[in-house]
């Protein structure tokens, strides 16, 4: 009873590791918005702090799993612990205004990230022990993703709740969500110093055996097995998959419609050769109705609730209008490349954000659901329904006629309310793939490392490591969205990542019959 006990501490403080990892790695996304403001940063440049993450476990991957083998997951756990505090405060020192750099700002995002992926390689691999591995294995993976779903979605309110206005965001309204992480971390640290866990045997010999597959781990490691070396591609692929159908959806749902981008270039045609700053604000104009896009001078609005927001709205206007120009003079901006813009619904961005969030809930359910049925369906039936559904959504997000719309709920995080606005039905399938990654996750880990014995760790280290399969995908993405001049085609990446999971669960994740035979 005692060690039944012992083992629920230990896989409630895995549970709590699994959270901490989403709460700081979303954290990157409204931090985005903070730099974006405080540092001048372009687009691209605010959101080097997720490319970061990526980047850190492409660097970390297999290095973590030599310090698990080497040192053990308790002690691995502490270390990820420390270093995820000393990010998080590097980033939190980046706003002090002594300080106050961009480059702070990335070093600590980047520190953060050698810890999600140190963490990420402890709790998948021991959740699955704790659990026995197979089904209960995967229940254990599950759960866990559930605690990661909630403390993504908890991130994102608490995040927009502080930044609040986001054109004047900076890192010192972020503070009390910083220094949140960090005291839940140093909680972490304190608690888990004290918490007895059971390491996993790792054995450092092989005893003689006819067993073929012995002298084959002993010969070759974790890399010899084909199902785990499949494995670790379609984790790459799930990545695309996970990450490509929300971030797109929002793209499309928030870009200029065909109409738009058509009378944006015939501004561009007639100013062509004239003032590049008349040519911006006649730009501006085609998408903007405020009265004062003529009149930029903010001292002439009065004191008072809505003039103090005018004065606001027409700060970011003038600020747009200058960099627009400055596109215009330098070539970035011209009839030709407005052309080729990828055209979308032009929904406003608060209602848009809120029907993609839909995802990431869906994802919380499917997780869920996943963890109360782990135990009696098999990783393998689980990935191999959710890649057939994900498949028949996305075709469905293609395929449908872009004119058929509906009124479809969203979720406001910031102000907790329900928002809705007229999409196109291919996008209502597009979110409904949350529904389906939410288990692939645990599922393909499960699959990957079935057999691997002693390998596991150095395995688990690996399996970390193709999560940087995101910062390939999701550009490639926008590279087949730019050269077809459509958000909607550009699906064929997470469809093709769908069928490559779909093909690994069905067949690619069947280890050979001597794995089988050393298993049991």
């Amino acid at each position: 009873m005692a060690q039944q006990k012992k083992q629920w501490i230990a896989i409630i403080m895995m549970f709590f590791l699994f959270a901490m990892i989403a709460f700081v790695t979303n954290l990157c996304s409204p931090m985005a918005v903070i730099v974006k403001n405080q540092f001048h940063a372009s687009s691209f440049a605010a959101q080097l702090g997720n490319a970061a993450n990526f980047i850190a476990y492409l660097v970390m991957g297999i290095p973590s799993g030599m310090l698990l083998k080497k040192f053990g997951y308790k002690k691995t756990a502490l270390l990820a612990i420390f270093i995820g505090i000393l990010g998080v405060f590097i980033q939190y020192m980046s706003g002090w205004e002594s300080i106050e750099s961009f480059w702070v700002y990335l070093l600590g995002a980047f520190i953060a990230g050698f810890c999600m992926c140190m963490l990420n390689t402890v709790v998948n691999p021991m959740l699955n022990t704790m659990g026995g591995g197979g089904n209960k294995g995967n229940q254990l993976v599950q759960f866990g993703g559930v605690c990661n779903s909630l403390a993504a979605v908890a991130v994102t309110i608490i995040m927009g709740s502080l930044i609040a206005d986001a054109a004047h965001a900076e890192i010192e309204d972020a503070t009390p969500a910083l220094i949140a992480a960090i005291t839940v971390f140093v909680i972490a640290f304190i608690v888990l110093t004290f918490t007895v866990i059971e390491e996993p045997k790792q054995e450092d010999e092989i005893a003689d055996s006819d067993n073929a597959v012995e002298k084959v781990e002993r010969k070759y490691g974790a890399f010899s097995f084909r199902h785990f070396n499949l494995g670790i591609l379609a984790i790459f692929l799930y990545m695309g998959l996970e990450v490509g159908p929300p971030t797109y959806a929002l793209q499309y749902l928030t870009a200029d419609t065909p109409e738009i981008i058509a009378k944006k270039a015939d501004v561009l045609n007639q100013h062509q050769g004239k003032d590049p700053k008349v040519a911006a604000i006649a730009f501006h104009k085609v998408t903007t109705n405020h009265d004062s896009i003529m009149n930029l001078k903010q001292e002439n609005y009065p004191d008072t609730e809505k003039g103090r927001a005018d004065s606001i709205a027409v700060a970011d206007l003038e600020e747009d209008i200058i960099t627009t120009a400055e596109h215009i003079e330098n070539g970035i901006l011209t009839a030709e490349i407005q052309k080729d813009e990828e055209a979308g619904v032009m929904m406003n961005a608060t209602i848009a954000g809120g029907i993609v969030a839909i995802y990431w809930f869906l994802m919380l359910i499917g997780r869920f659901i996943g963890g109360m049925i782990g135990a009696k369906v098999s990783s393998r039936k689980q990935v191999s329904f959710c890649a057939i559904m994900a498949i028949i959504l996305l075709l469905l997000g293609i395929f449908l006629p872009k004119d058929i719309t509906f009124n479809m709920p969203g979720i406001d995080w910031g102000k907790m309310q329900i928002v809705w606005g007229q999409t196109p039905i291919g996008v209502f399938f597009f979110v409904l793939v949350g529904l389906c990654t939410s288990v692939m996750w645990g599922g393909i880990f499960n699959m990957s490392v079935e057999g691997l014995g002693k390998y596991t760790s150095i395995a688990s280290g690996a399996f970390m490591t193709m999560v940087f399969g995101g910062g390939i995908l999701i550009p490639l993405q926008g590279w087949l969205a730019d050269i077809t001049n459509s958000y909607i085609l550009s699906y064929i990446i997470p469809l093709s990542c769908a069928a490559y999971i779909l093909f690994y669960a069905l067949i690619g994740s069947r280890p050979a019959k001597a794995v089988k035979a050393a298993a049991e």
